[in-house]
């Protein structure tokens, strides 16, 4: 895989001056409104426009001088894009929030009135997309989300900007993936879909994946409940076989578990070798100060960010320190050369 200068120049805004990407994540719509309205007892079409601007901004500026990136969407967030620290890149969302529901097999969909240039000239270092997937739906379905997937490659190599694709899991079947028997399908599920999303024609730059494992149905760690879908050492496999299958350089997603299964999940990940290059860390980190900005407003919000949303990212940095990988590694090329690129607060 080869990497174009402009998109080189992108990948080292959105990384530390170690390669790594440790960007935080604050793209959530739908899902944020809806936390907000229940924490406020409130209908979520109460919650304006400017309670979701207000709620993005005190994250970005909290947590992004601890932070070498910070995804965001065009929709409610590039206020917070402006309240960022200087020195952490930005990613953008291209998807609209959530999916088709009108049909089956959770289509994907794109904002209407953006396009990969409009991103690109808004000043983002990498298009975001993310598409619910599973090899386990039907073909028609994954024809239509592997032609979506592609066109947004072309986009995005027209412009010269990175893609980051993100894939989530789910059964075809059923609404619940928190159950033993899908923690039981998960590793070959994230398998097949990096391996699928690794094929040139996409054109994607980072895979932002799962956790190939589900960490409560993980015996021998702490996050374990009682029901075993695997052993430490068949998860450790898990993370071993999911790396091999691809050659792009890929990131974990938080997937909205808590920061200590979250971090608990990176240092398994660690314990197995693999050769991941950072995370895209969003609700693991601030989600808890939902209901304190639901009591106390954007001052109650602010203050508990920084003791405890700080808190939680420079947790998560320390563990980053032990197991990710740079990306350029990944790629076959020789370390870019230093740039404005900085230590993050906090950072060793």
């Amino acid at each position: 895989m080869k990497i174009t200068p402009g998109k080189l120049k992108h990948m080292k805004a959105l990384s530390d001056s170690k390669g790594i990407i440790r960007a935080a994540a604050m793209d959530q719509r739908g899902s944020l409104r809806k936390s907000i309205a229940k924490a406020k007892g409130v209908d979520p079409k109460e919650i304006t426009q400017e309670m979701m601007e207000e709620f993005k901004i005190a994250v970005s500026r909290v947590l992004t001088p601890h932070a070498s990136a910070i995804l965001l969407d065009p929709e409610f967030g590039l206020p917070a894009a402006k309240a960022r620290s200087k020195k952490a890149g930005l990613l953008l969302a291209y998807e609209s929030s959530g999916y088709d529901n009108t049909r089956p097999g959770r289509l994907p969909d794109l904002l209407d009135d953006w396009t990969a240039r409009d991103i690109a000239e808004e000043g983002a270092d990498a298009v975001k997309i993310l598409i619910y997937y599973t090899p386990f739906d039907s073909k028609q379905v994954n024809d239509i989300k592997h032609a979506f997937v592609e066109r947004i490659g072309a986009e995005c190599a027209n412009r010269d900007i990175p893609y980051f694709l993100e894939f989530v899991g789910y059964d075809p079947n059923s609404e619940d993936v928190n159950t033993l028997e899908y923690a039981k399908k998960k590793p070959e599920i994230v398998a097949k879909s990096m391996q699928e999303f690794t094929k040139p024609q996409y054109q994607v730059d980072v895979l932002k994946v799962e956790m190939p494992i589900n960490m409560k149905f993980t015996e021998g760690t702490k996050s374990f409940q009682g029901q075993a879908a695997y052993t430490r050492k068949e998860a450790i496999q898990h993370f071993r076989k999911t790396a091999k299958v691809t050659t792009k350089p890929f990131i974990y997603l938080s997937a909205g578990v808590g920061d200590d299964e979250f971090r608990e999940s990176l240092e398994l990940a660690a314990e197995s070798g693999v050769a991941y290059n950072g995370v895209l860390c969003g609700r693991a980190t601030w989600k808890e100060g939902i209901p304190v900005y639901a009591k106390e407003g954007v001052k109650g919000l602010e203050a508990w960010l920084k003791e405890y949303g700080v808190r939680n990212i420079l947790a998560l940095n320390a563990v980053l320190e032990k197991g990710a990988k740079p990306w350029y590694a990944s790629l076959g090329v020789k370390k870019p050369a230093a740039s404005a690129k900085r230590k993050l607060v906090g950072a060793r």
